[in-house]
């Protein structure tokens, strides 16, 4: 891999990759590597890549959702979120999940819960989940982020925790987890998208810093195809129910509809529409009972 190829690649993520680049650029000029082969050769294999990137059919970003002025975003390595400090959970959280980043060598067991230092106000901490009766529940899964130990470690941020019931969270929630790891194997990559549903807040609030328990949790996949792309989301109540994933699955309009949140935008509109609009289980290796 080149260098130009390298920093590109690093630029790739997160919501500033384009304009981090042409800011590299800007720098390497003004700093005088412009101005002999050597310094050209560099800037124009940036800029090669820059222009390969935005030619390329496929746009970037296809993760994040249209963003708000509800919209408290904090990026991390490899993932982005909003968090919303009135209920002291995100309100989304969203990463490109390749092939080649299903495995690695990152240990979960070496991590613990703690404060996102991103977030300088208020947030939930490990104490308001003590003795709660309620589990604390990721939604960038660190099993996703076995590829680099900095990421996973950063899905321990409490940003991205909500209060979940302890069966979901080690039975059909696990499950769906580790099935989108699959599609991400089998398709070569899986843009996510998960959260909370509030709903009526049927289960109220825990701890002292009054963090909020959803009333259930939502996922939207999307992935390529030979033709183009191909969406499914899912929403399972937070409670010890038994979700299968048939019976919980729905297209991402439907989702859409239920949580206000407009999801992969970056599509075209009308590639968008078409991919949202339909679904189906038996597509995704989803047994149909």
């Amino acid at each position: 891999m080149t260098a130009s190829q390298l920093f590109c690649n690093k630029a790739h993520r997160g919501l500033g990759g384009t304009l981090l680049l042409l800011s590299a650029i800007i720098c390497l000029n003004s700093c005088g590597f412009g101005g002999n082969s050597d310094g050209n050769s560099v800037i124009g294999g940036i800029l090669t890549e820059l222009i390969k990137g935005a030619a390329s059919s496929q746009p970037e970003s296809l993760e994040l959702p249209a963003i708000t002025a509800a919209d408290n975003v904090i990026e991390h390595t490899g993932f982005v979120l909003s968090y919303n400090p009135s209920t002291k959970i995100p309100r989304w959280v969203a990463y490109e999940l390749t092939s080649e980043e299903t495995e690695g060598d990152a240990d979960r067991d070496e991590f613990i819960f703690k404060k996102d230092p991103e977030w300088k106000s208020s947030q939930a901490m490990r104490e308001d989940y003590a003795e709660s009766g309620w589990t604390k529940g990721h939604m960038a899964c660190a099993g996703d982020f076995k590829w680099d130990e900095d990421a996973m470690e950063e899905t321990f941020y409490l940003t991205n925790i909500c209060p979940q019931d302890r069966e979901l969270n080690k039975g059909d929630w696990n499950y769906l987890e580790k099935q989108v790891r699959h599609w991400a194997r089998r398709y070569g990559k899986a843009w996510v998208v998960s959260g909370p549903i509030v709903g009526k807040n049927k289960y109220g609030k825990i701890g002292e810093r009054d963090v909020t328990v959803p009333d259930a949790f939502f996922k939207a996949v999307l992935t390529p195809t030979k033709g183009g792309y191909q969406s499914i989301a899912f929403v399972m109540g937070n409670d010890s129910k038994r979700y299968y994933l048939d019976k919980c699955s729905m297209s991402v309009n439907e989702l859409e509809r239920l949580t206000g949140l407009d999801l992969f935008t970056a599509l075209p509109d009308d590639i968008e529409e078409q991919t949202e609009r339909q679904y189906s289980p038996k597509d995704w290796g989803i047994k149909v009972k």
